[in-house]
Order: C-alpha cells, then sequence, then structure tokens
C-alpha cells in the first residue's frame, strides 16, 4: 500500500489512527498498541503476506538473541562469550540479508568468472528488509555495548514494524521509539500533532505526485527508452534524475514523519538540504541521516575511524562508502557509485590538510555538478546506459540547440564551436516544454527556500497554513492516477 495512493490516504490512515486513539480512550494502552502492531502487519502483508512472514522471522530471530546477548551480558564477564553471541547475531543477519538480496548477484558473477553453472533462484526482495535489519543489527550492538535494553517482546516488535517506516526508512533507533511508544502521551489525540503531521505529509505528497513523478517521465525516457543523447537531452536526463531522486525519497521521508506524528511519534530528521552542500562530508551530513548515522556508529568507528592513522583512516573511509553503494542494491554500477564516494571523500580528506579555502559558490557549483554526475551511476541499470549519458555530457554526440535561434548571429558564430541547429529534445519524451526546465528551476527553489524540517519547525495552526495544506493535499490527490512507487522500495 502505498503512501500515495488512496486506500492509504482515505481509509487506511484515517481508520488506524481512529481506531487507535478510541482503543487508548476507552479500553486501554495494551489494546492499541496492539491493534497498531496488527495494521502494521496488515500494511506489510497488503503488500504480499511473504513479506509479513519473513518480516516476523527477522523479528523474532533478532529478539530471541538480543534476550541471550542481554543475559550474558549481565551474568557473563566474559568478553569473548559475548562477541562470540553477537559475531553470531550480525553474521546471521547479513546472511539473511544476502541471501534475498544478492544471491543472485554473487551466483552471476561466479559463473562468469569460473564458467560454472549454478542455478539462480527465483527470489522475491521483501520489502524494507535492508531497513529493519540495519535497526535490529543496531539494537544487538546496543545490548552488547551496554548490557542493557531488554524491551519486552511486543514493544520490540511494535518498534521494527511500525507501519510509516518499515518499507523505506527513516533508520530510527530503539532508544528514538520505543520509549515514546511506551509513554502515556502516544496514545492520547493531538489536535498540534495532527495538524503538525498532515502539513509535512502534503509537502511529501506534493514532492512525490507534483515533482518526483514529473521529472521521472523525462529521466525514464532518457536513461531507459533513448538510444543516443545529445549535449542537452543528457544533462537534462542526469538533472531530472538527481531532482527526482532527492524529491522522490525526501517527500516519503516528510510522509513517513508526518504519519507518525498522527500517532504522536516523532522520527529523526533524514534530509537537512543536502544540495546545499559544498563538499562531500558536508552533503553526507546532510543526506540520508539515519543511513548516515547507522554506518559511521556501527561500522565506521568500529572499524577504527580516523584513530588509526592515515592509511586505516582512507581504508575505512572506502569500506563504509562501499558497503553504503552495496546496500542500494546487488549491482557493480552500485559498487562504483559508492567507490567514487569513496575516493572523493578521501581525496577531500587531504584538500582540507592543504588550508585552501574555496569561494561557496564554485565549491557548491564543483560538488553539485560531482553528485550529478556520480549519480548515473546510481541510475543506471547497464554500464552501457551509464556511458550513453555521460558521453552526451561530454557533447560526444554533438550538441543541439534549439533552430529557432538558427536567425540569431551570436548562436552563428558558435556553430564553428559544433554548435548544431535541430531537436534539442527529440531524443526524450515529449511532454510539456515547462517539465523540461523543471530541474533547473528546482536547483533555486532547493538552494533559497527552507526546507521541510523548517519549514515544520515553523509551523502554526491557521488559515495560511491550512490553505497551503489543502491545495497539496489536493494537486496531489489529483495526480495519484498516475503514482509510482517510490524509488527507495527498491533498496
Amino acid at each position: 500500500m502505498l503512501f500515495n495512493s488512496y486506500a492509504f490516504i482515505l481509509i487506511f490512515l484515517p481508520l488506524v489512527a481512529a481506531v487507535y486513539f478510541l482503543l487508548h480512550t476507552y479500553l486501554n494502552a495494551r489494546w492499541a498498541r496492539l491493534f497498531l502492531l496488527v495494521a502494521s502487519l496488515a500494511f506489510m502483508s497488503y503488500w504480499n503476506i511473504y513479506f509479513a512472514l519473513v518480516l516476523i522471522c527477522s523479528v523474532l530471530f533478532n529478539y530471541a538473541f538480543g534476550i541471550t546477548l542481554s543475559t550474558f551480558a549481565k551474568k557473563d564477564k566474559s568478553e569473548t562469550r559475548k562477541k562470540i553471541i553477537l559475531a553470531a547475531a550480525i553474521t546471521a543477519n547479513i546472511l539473511f540479508l544476502g541471501f534475498f538480496k544478492y544471491y543472485n548477484f554473487f551466483v552471476e558473477n561466479i559463473n562468469a568468472a569460473f564458467s560454472t553453472n549454478i542455478g539462480a533462484l527465483q527470489i522475491l526482495l521483501p520489502l524494507g528488509i535492508s531497513f529493519y535489519t540495519f535497526m535490529q543489527i543496531a539494537w544487538l550492538t546496543d545490548i552488547y555495548r551496554h548490557g542493557g535494553y531488554r524491551y519486552d517482546f511486543f514493544h520490540y516488535c511494535l518498534y521494527v514494524t511500525f507501519f510509516p517506516y518499515v518499507v523505506s526508512g527513516p533508520i530510527p533507533y530503539h532508544t528514538e521509539i520505543i520509549p515514546q511508544i511506551q509513554s502515556e502521551q502516544a496514545g492520547r489525540f493531538n489536535l498540534a500533532n495532527l495538524c503538525r503531521g498532515m502539513f509535512i505529509f502534503s509537502i511529501g505528497l506534493f514532492k512525490k505526485t507534483v515533482i518526483a513523478d514529473t521529472l521521472a517521465i523525462i529521466a525514464n525516457g532518457g536513461y531507459d527508452t533513448a538510444a543516443t543523447l545529445t549535449f542537452i537531452e543528457a544533462w537534462l536526463t542526469s538533472l531530472s534524475f538527481s531532482m527526482q531522486i532527492y524529491f522522490d525519497f525526501s517527500g516519503y521521508t516528510d510522509m513517513a514523519i508526518g504519519v507518525a506524528l498522527i500517532f504522536n511519534i516523532h522520527l529523526p530528521i533524514n534530509f537537512n538540504s543536502p544540495f546545499k552542500a559544498l563538499n562531500i562530508v558536508d552533503f553526507w551530513r546532510r543526506w540520508h541521516l539515519t543511513l548516515t548515522r547507522f554506518l559511521r556508529d556501527y561500522l565506521y568507528i568500529p572499524l577504527g575511524g580516523s584513530r588509526k592513522g592515515g592509511i586505516r583512516t582512507n581504508l575505512n573511509i572506502m569500506v563504509t562508502f562501499l558497503v553504503v553503494g552495496f546496500w542500494h542494491g546487488a549491482s557493480w554500477l552500485f559498487l562504483f557509485w559508492g567507490f567514487i564516494h569513496g575516493a572523493v571523500s578521501i581525496f577531500y580528506r587531504y584538500w582540507r590538510l592543504l588550508g585552501i579555502r574555496m569561494h561557496k559558490a564554485l565549491a557548491w557549483f564543483l560538488f553539485f555538478n560531482f553528485f550529478n554526475t556520480s549519480a548515473i551511476f546510481f541510475r543506471a541499470n547497464t554500464w552501457h546506459d551509464a556511458m550513453k549519458v555521460l558521453k552526451g555530457m561530454f557533447g560526444l554526440n554533438g550538441i543541439l540547440i534549439s533552430e529557432k535561434l538558427a536567425d540569431s548571429p551570436f548562436w552563428q558564430k558558435m556553430t564553428s564551436f559544433g554548435i548544431q541547429f535541430g531537436g534539442w529534445r527529440e531524443n526524450l519524451p515529449q511532454v510539456d516544454l515547462h517539465n523540461y526546465f523543471l530541474c533547473i528551476a528546482l536547483i533555486f527553489v532547493v538552494l533559497f527556500t527552507k526546507n521541510s524540517n523548517e519549514l515544520l519547525r515553523d509551523f502554526s495552526p491557521n488559515r495560511k497554513n491550512a490553505l497551503a495544506v489543502g491545495v497539496m493535499m489536493v494537486l496531489g490527490l489529483l495526480l495519484l492516477n498516475q503514482a509510482s512507487t517510490f524509488l527507495y522500495f527498491n533498496f
């Protein structure tokens, strides 16, 4: 069930919220939370009952390991034994995730490398498995580190399966969610939180249906359909995807935050104007923050972080970014995308040591173009598709501009530099002209306007905001007939 669907917006969400608060009011918190747990599993089952079963198995397995580890942490002072239990639990989680997500990838590459004929399996990737696996690894590691966090199974299960974030994040820590679930305030209907939740939900819906899905038409046409791309076509394709993925995923996150707020649960911030970043470190402090902090807290720092010398630091950075890339999907393109970000992070580490200050405008321009170019490998389905876009961006397939400019003396002179007159978008979908300039206009929007977090922070229930919510909801609902799944559902 998509957040951007009539079934969710008009039926599931209002029904679940109403029953939850009624049960809290007329029965007790236990019944209300039990209903919320059932509703969350029903939400997952709506996609496929198999997804819900895999989720339940993961929860049961990790809870059993968590209780065992917690018991040993209290009774046994042997670090070796605790390490063995934690290592076994994390290994099992990685194998569990790896089987569903990476088995066929490894089989294909083993067959190609050693001329074997190992059969691939028809494996359906469970929705959200990358997200709830990381959540539970964090919980197990915290038990090992701190020797506590023995929640009862009911609240732990609700934490992992809570429907606003179980499918595509954010990736909240148990310490952020379970105390909220257990609090008395969680079950009390809060009109202020309802208003704030609907406000940011409507922003997310608008981002997804009005902006991301519009840009997807151009991006998909350039990457998946076009046989070749000229200079302008390639840049429009790459910029459209860069803006699409930002507004698609940040839109989903806004909607998740809004839905959770309706139930009085505050989720962590996941985006903080990443396209305002001036360098790669700044970017990863703004983009997909809950994934970044997980990898920092549970991979980069345990590997040694920056505490064991320059070479080890560089290795830790590269390993972390390779994991980032591979986490997104079983593809050499994702690995290469992670490698690029790792390499640039290492380069930037040495650049800072030089103490050279760059003008902010130039720093932004260079980094944004790096992100936009590296995103080609994130989006492309094949190396051929990636090279197709890159060749076009470097003008290797020609530079065409509108024939309407043919009478201009300036552009006539530019023909000596290889510029030609013709159909500058003939290889892309024939949509309204203004759609092609949306990806460019959005650069100024993300640079010079407040982000969703700032808008929510400054929100107050008044006529102006009520009108804004109404307009965004109406536009979002009107476009639901062409709604698509969120990009991060694939990860």
